[in-house]
């Protein structure tokens, strides 16, 4: 089947246009919605449009075998096209049943400006996304019950694993959704997989290559970028966690590059239930700014008041290598990394500077085997690292420069298993 290119320009468009050049473009997004994309179809946004109110909801795949569908710009000039769905773009969210907390909310509407569902082989790129509204009051910005928001929301349901996903230099800012729940589709870039209508006749969702690199993630909540969490989460129940689990229910060839997080309302970037997930080269910056009595002041049985910036949530193997971590905002956690539920966490040659809640922590029982070695903390906060309740964690070769009034372990979270070896520790004037 011949590949098409379809144009959109809110500038030159018009949608009585057949959208098939430069010269006769659609007009606004929704005749993009109307189609249905084959293998290798591009759909071109130019440079210097603003689709407001509007919305971009995919739901076809590319071809496995290299036809992929692609969502880009063209034009000149150096402004991306940008789509403002300004809270619409709404579609219903449900896991379909509880998740591993009844505390969270697991079904409910989401407005997604992006919204990839049931859809792989697919490549978005050099697009500017928001979906933000005006609140005229503190209370009203914190109600329990506002709407969830997405930049960019993708959903495995029914069609099994779903393969090649790759959104590069994307700039995703000011989506103000729900600080509360954290795992509804909500914030900059998040994946999820939900329970399917005929598991046996389609298989288990779940992701095998996702890629997020390139991206600027700045004014989001609640989270920056998450991949991906899924209804199978009793699945990961145990501390160890065999590579069998995932490559049958969890995610594979998770890769998280050079990405720049910036005032997440929580974390910044999280790989879930992922084999080997690869995350380096990020930059978090401020994040978890809405973790605070403030902000997060109704939040009923949902709880959850804690964010760190750089983190996995029961990963195997998971590898954090040249990140940066700063300014993490003070909350329950608050730190730049966290090696959390999960097994064989490895952070390596990070960097991390003055968040309030420290540098690294080891969180819980279910946190296990692993290793923090040949980071650099430069005048972090609060208590560097934070054992808490941990069996084996292993911190080894780093340099941690912090002011003598600074201890080394975190107060009231210094109480698991850990071994300190050969580490640099420099103290510093206040």
């Amino acid at each position: 089947m011949k590949s098409t290119i379809y144009y959109v320009s809110s500038i030159n468009g018009s949608n009585s246009n057949d959208g098939l050049s430069e010269q006769t473009p659609f007009e606004t997004l929704n005749k993009i919605n109307e189609i249905s994309l084959n293998p290798g179809d591009k759909v071109l946004l130019e440079k210097g449009s603003v689709f407001a109110s509007q919305f971009l909801h995919i739901k076809e795949c590319g071809d496995i075998n290299g036809e992929i569908i692609e969502i880009a710009s063209y034009g000149e000039g150096e402004e991306m096209p940008r789509i403002d769905a300004d809270g619409k773009g709404i579609w219903y969210q449900d896991y379909g049943l509880p998740l591993d907390f009844k505390g969270h909310i697991y079904k409910g509407d989401v407005s997604s400006t992006v919204l990839l569902y049931d859809t792989e082989n697919i490549y978005i790129h050099d697009i500017e996304i928001t979906n933000f509204e005006e609140y005229t009051n503190a209370k009203e910005y914190s109600d329990p019950n506002k709407m969830d928001r997405t930049g960019v929301a993708v959903v495995a349901q029914n069609r099994g694993t779903i393969h090649s996903i790759t959104l590069s230099n994307l700039y995703v800012h000011d989506v103000n959704g729900n600080v509360y729940n954290k795992h509804m589709n909500n914030g900059g870039i998040y994946m999820t997989a939900f329970k399917p209508e005929d598991e046996e006749k389609t298989g288990i969702p779940r992701y095998n290559g996702i890629t997020v690199k390139d991206c600027h993630i700045e004014n989001v909540s609640r989270w920056g970028i998450a991949v991906g969490y899924t209804y199978n989460h009793a699945q990961f129940s145990t501390k160890e966690l065999e590579e069998a689990t995932f490559r049958k229910y969890g995610n594979e060839n998770i890769i998280l590059i050079n990405n720049f997080v910036k005032n997440a309302g929580g974390d910044a970037i999280t790989p879930m239930y992922a084999l080997r997930p690869l995350t380096e080269h990020n930059v978090s910056l401020s994040c978890a700014t809405e973790m605070n009595d403030r902000i997060y002041a109704y939040p009923e049985k949902r709880m959850g008041k804690v964010a760190a910036a750089i983190w996995p949530w029961k990963c195997k193997d998971a590898i954090f290598r040249f990140n940066e971590a700063c300014d993490t905002r003070l909350n329950q956690d608050g730190m730049a990394y966290d090696a959390d539920s999960g097994d064989g966490t490895v952070y390596e040659y990070n960097y991390s500077r003055q968040n309030d809640g420290g540098c690294i922590m080891f969180c819980m029982q279910e946190a296990i085997h692993n290793t923090f070695v040949n980071n650099v903390s430069y005048d972090d906060l609060g208590g560097l690292i934070s054992p808490v309740k941990n069996p084996d964690a292993y911190i080894a070769n780093n340099t941690f420069i912090k002011r003598k009034s600074v201890p080394l372990l975190r107060k009231k979270m210094k109480s698991g298993k850990y071994k300190l070896e050969n580490n640099n520790i420099i103290e510093i004037e206040e």
